[in-house]
C-alpha cells in the first residue's frame, strides 16, 4: 500500500542519514522526504482516465493520482512503457539505477530539480496523509502547491542545487520493489525485464510473507513511522546534547 512504501521510505532515509550527503536541517529533513516520496514512485506504472458520465476521473495508484491529468496522463505512458504493473518499474536493479538517472539529470538544472523534488515531496506527504491534520495534501491543488512551495524552500536555501536526489530516488524505489517482494504478488527477477524484450519468460520472485493491505503490513508501516521520527529527532537534536 502507498503509506507503506511512503512510511518505509522515510525510515530507510532516516536510517541512512549517518553516511547522507547532506548537511543543515533543511537539508536533513527533504533527504528523508525524498526518500519517502521515491519510494512511491515505481507505482507510476499504474494510472489513466475512466469516465463518470460526462466527467473524466483519474484512476491508478496514489502517486498517479496526486497531481490529477498531470501524474495520471504521465502514469499511463509510464504503465505502457513498462509492460504493466509491477514490471518494467519493479525491476530489483534496473529500476533504482533508471529512476537515479533520471533524477540525476533532472538535478543538473534548477527548473528540472525543482520538479523532480516537488514530484517526491508531493508523493511523501500524499502518501503519509495519515500522520498529517487536516486534508490538504490529499486534494491535487492542495498537494501541488505544497510540494512545489516546499522544495522552492529547499532550493532557495540551497543555491548549489541537490546533488544528492539521484541517490535519495535511487534508494527509496529500491526500498518500494524490496517492500513488494515480501508480498505473495511479488517482483520481477534480476534483469528479467530486458530479457523478456529479447523473447524470454516473464519470471517473478517473491518471498511471500503476506499479501498486500494485511494487518502485518500495517503494523509495519506504525513501527517504520516511530522508527523515522526517533531517527529523525536524534539526528537533528545532536548538535544541541
Amino acid at each position: 500500500m502507498a503509506h507503506s512504501h511512503a512510511c518505509t521510505g522515510l525510515a530507510a532515509g532516516a536510517a541512512t542519514l549517518p553516511l547522507a550527503p547532506v548537511h543543515g536541517p533543511v537539508a536533513t529533513a527533504a533527504w528523508v522526504a525524498a526518500w519517502g516520496g521515491a519510494a512511491l514512485l515505481p507505482d507510476f506504472d499504474q494510472g489513466g482516465i475512466s469516465w463518470k458520465r460526462a466527467l473524466p476521473r483519474p484512476t491508478g495508484s496514489t502517486v498517479a493520482q496526486m497531481w490529477g491529468p498531470l501524474t495520471t496522463t504521465a502514469a499511463s505512458l509510464v504503465g505502457r512503457l513498462a509492460g504493466g504493473h509491477r514490471w518494467g518499474t519493479h525491476d530489483p536493479l534496473l529500476a533504482p539505477v533508471l529512476f537515479g538517472a533520471l533524477a540525476w539529470a533532472a538535478a543538473l538544472h534548477p527548473v528540472s530539480s525543482l520538479a523532480v523534488l516537488a514530484l517526491v515531496t508531493g508523493a511523501a506527504l500524499r502518501g503519509c496523509h495519515f500522520v498529517i491534520p487536516g486534508r490538504v495534501e490529499t486534494t491535487v491543488v492542495g498537494n501541488l502547491v505544497l510540494s512545489f512551495a516546499l522544495a522552492w524552500w529547499v532550493l532557495e536555501r540551497h543555491p548549489a542545487g541537490v546533488p544528492w536526489l539521484p541517490w535519495a530516488v535511487a534508494g527509496g524505489v529500491l526500498v518500494h520493489v524490496a517492500g513488494d517482494w515480501l508480498t505473495v504478488g511479488g517482483v520481477p527477477r534480476p534483469l528479467a525485464v530486458p530479457l523478456a524484450l529479447l523473447g524470454g519468460r516473464r519470471r517473478r520472485t517473491a518471498l511471500g510473507l503476506f499479501r498486500t493491505g494485511a494487518r502485518v503490513e500495517h503494523a509495519v508501516a506504525a513501527v517504520a513511522v516511530a522508527l523515522t521520527a526517533v531517527l529523525l529527532a536524534r539526528w537533528l537534536l545532536a548538535p544541541l546534547l
